[in-house]
Parts: C-alpha cells; structure tokens; sequence
C-alpha cells in the first residue's frame, strides 16, 4: 500500500505560479514512476506530467515550458512546479504512483482566476 498525500493548491492568478507537493508514504525510489493528472469539471482525468525512476521526464502539450516535475528522494516528495499559470490549468490535481499497482492522492485544487 502507497498513500499519498497532495498540498500546495489554492487560487492565483493568471500569470502566478504554485508549486504542489506530494509526500508519499513508502520510499519513491520503489516506484517505477510518479506522475501528476488533473480533472477540470466536465472533463476526464488527464496527464500533466510523470518522472520515472530513472529521472526521465515527460509533459502534456499543454504545460509544456511552463510546469517542471521533479522528485526529492530524501524526503519522498515529488513536486510540480507550475508557472505561467492559465485559467484553463483551473482543476483538481492527483498525485499518482506506479507500483505495477497504481494509487492516487485525493487530490488538491488548484483555480486560476483571469
């Protein structure tokens, strides 16, 4: 079993940034890979963005040259640092880890004002 646990959301505005945590319950170097998804109301979950064990990268379009993901070993924490932040980033957003078994956080909104 992995919990996870998701903060760092809350309301900016256009043009700001926040930088998400999510803090996990068992060492991330045993997991094959870490990721961040998002749901906005009326839509489905979708991929934001995932880091490997082995430090590889890789982003949705969408964020592309504006959110970097990034993980601290010693304190089992994958982070994602959003900047530039759009109206339509507006959404919940869940930590994921890939154990073979997958496991998602609660999630933490994040809302983007215009």
């Amino acid at each position: 079993q992995v919990q996870l646990v998701e903060s760092g959301g809350g309301l900016v505005q256009a043009g700001g940034s926040l930088r998400l945590s999510c803090a996990a319950s068992r060492s991330i170097n045993s997991m094959n890979a870490m990721g961040w998804y998002r749901q906005a109301p009326g839509n489905q979950r979708e991929l934001v963005a995932t880091i490997t064990s082995g430090g590889t990268t890789n982003y949705a379009d969408s964020v592309k040259g504006r959110f970097t993901i990034s993980r601290d070993n010693a304190k089992n924490t994958v982070i994602l640092q959003m900047n530039s932040l759009k109206p339509e980033d507006t959404a919940v957003y869940y930590c994921h880890a890939d154990r073979g078994f997958g496991y998602w956080g609660h999630g933490t909104q994040v809302t983007v004002s215009s």
